[in-house]
């Protein structure tokens, strides 16, 4: 395929905040990373993400640049000379033959979907969240447990989530980071509106025009007032990035294993 890749190749799979934190360590431990979009579930944290830039958006995180190649041409051009990291909408299959990749991450913590068998892809796959397992379908798991409820901010847990009732079409003006009020209507599911369930900042949003299945958080409501964070990293994401970067140093040799997340730093 031409001239090797001159860095460690990371492919990670997902562009949400917990995507893009892992592929920030990466990027800081000399790797080039590709962000391989998935629709699903669709980001709703997007400012704490990479995630934006597929839409020909500046997206900087931590100081990192993410820019979007849309071929296997130009993702190898942005690999040879990697600046930032690269963001696709190519899937895995088309990644592995651009150069076998080192480091495997996947970050889509697709909880409603079969788990996929990652063994064998990479150096060293690794899959996060509920229904991965060391040397059933990764090298290592990353254990980040399933909670029946959301984490608790400002004094909220599940309530500041609201999700989609049935499949349609999300339909929403307002940015995140607005300031919003309860029963204000943040967007439409197809021609029925949703409305906000208190005060507070919008935290994270499913961008505009976008389909969703029935169930996916739609958007969320921080109400911490003047302590609402929705534009960067946060502690969580950061912690299994620490954990990913772990589980690397173990490596692919190593007996396969689980490593597990505290649950209290789960969101």
């Amino acid at each position: 395929m031409g001239t090797e890749l001159p860095l460690q190749f990371a492919v990670i799979l997902g562009t949400n905040e917990i995507a893009s934190a892992v592929a920030i360590r990466l990027h800081r431990r000399g790797c080039a990373v590709v962000l391989s979009h998935d629709p699903m579930p669709p980001v709703l944290r997007r400012k704490m993400a990479f995630h934006d830039a597929l839409f020909d958006e500046v997206v900087t995180l931590d100081g990192v640049e993410a820019k979007r190649a849309d071929s296997g041409l130009a993702i190898r051009a942005r690999l040879l000379q990697p600046e930032g990291v690269t963001i696709t909408d190519l899937g895995l299959l088309d990644l592995i033959v651009l150069q076998s990749i080192d480091t495997l991450v996947d970050a889509r913590l697709q909880q409603a979907l079969a788990t996929p068998d990652l063994r064998r892809l990479a150096r060293l796959a690794i899959g996060l969240g509920p229904g991965f397992h060391g040397g059933v379908n990764c090298d290592r798991a990353i254990a980040i447990p399933r909670s029946r409820q959301a984490q608790r901010l400002g004094g909220h847990g599940d309530e500041r989530f609201r999700r989609a009732e049935f499949a349609g079409r999300w339909r929403t003006a307002l940015e995140i980071g607005t300031r919003i009020y309860k029963d204000f209507v943040v967007g439409h599911l197809g021609p029925h509106p949703v409305a906000a369930p208190f005060d507070g900042v919008l935290r994270g949003v499913v961008r505009d025009g976008i389909e969703v299945p029935a169930g996916v958080r739609l958007f969320e409501i921080d109400p911490r007032g003047r302590q609402a964070n929705w534009t960067e990293i946060d502690h969580p994401a950061r912690r299994i990035a620490d954990t990913v970067i772990q589980a690397i140093s173990l490596g692919a040799a190593a007996t396969p294993a689980k490593t597990r997340v505290p649950l209290h730093l789960v969101r």
